[in-house]
């Protein structure tokens, strides 16, 4: 596989796992908000002939572009190649980002595997999820992990947006601006949706246990 096939590939898996985060976020952030509407959504999409399918590609994706990414760092670190990991607009936010690549897909996939155990392997019944994912943030180390995992998806997508763009071949000084700006805010929204789901369902979990 030739250099830019392979960042293409990674870059290509990085954006359609972004594509699933907000999906997903959309359907959870009924939970704290509206809990009978997330109870109906949750129980038709799980009812749903083609979740399966949709499951599959989307570890499909996520493995394959952990596997690109851990494989571009190593190739990275033989050739001593450090331009991921310095910013030219002195943007140390951006760095911070770039620098966290490794360790939050780490994080992210160690928090993929203990979300799966958690809430999908085995589900709740129909009817019975928003139960069970209070039931986990009533635990103040399952908020803190679900936390972390926040964060690091936000600097994930903060740095990986604009690189997934640069590796496509889609980045020029024209739209680059524009691309920076759209990820940046994307990387808000999501971390930002995360954590204030998960600390809203806990405080709804802790009121309703006292």
């Amino acid at each position: 596989m030739g250099v830019d096939l392979f960042r293409a590939w990674s870059a290509a898996t990085g954006l359609l796992l972004v594509l699933f985060l907000m999906l997903h976020l959309g359907g959870v952030v009924m939970a704290p908000f509206a809990p009978a509407s997330f109870e109906i959504y949750a129980a038709a999409l799980h009812q749903s002939a083609w979740l399966p399918f949709a499951e599959f590609a989307f570890l499909a994706a996520a493995f394959i572009h952990l596997a690109l990414s851990l494989a571009k760092l190593i190739v990275n670190r033989r050739t001593g190649n450090r331009a991921a990991l310095v910013s030219r607009r002195g943007d140390r936010l951006a760095v911070l980002a770039a620098r966290s690549q490794a360790i939050g897909g780490l994080i992210l996939l160690g928090f993929l595997v203990v979300h799966l155990l958690q809430l999908r392997w085995p589900r709740p019944a129909a009817g019975e999820e928003l139960i069970a994912l209070r039931a986990l943030l009533a635990q103040p180390a399952n908020v803190a992990l679900y936390l972390l995992a926040a964060v690091a998806v936000s600097l994930h997508v903060f740095h990986g947006g604009e690189a997934a763009h640069r590796s496509l071949g889609l980045l020029d000084p024209v739209n680059g601006f524009r691309i920076r700006r759209v990820f940046r805010m994307l990387a808000l929204l999501l971390g930002g949706g995360f954590s204030v789901v998960a600390l809203l369902v806990s405080a709804s979990a802790l009121q309703m246990g006292q």
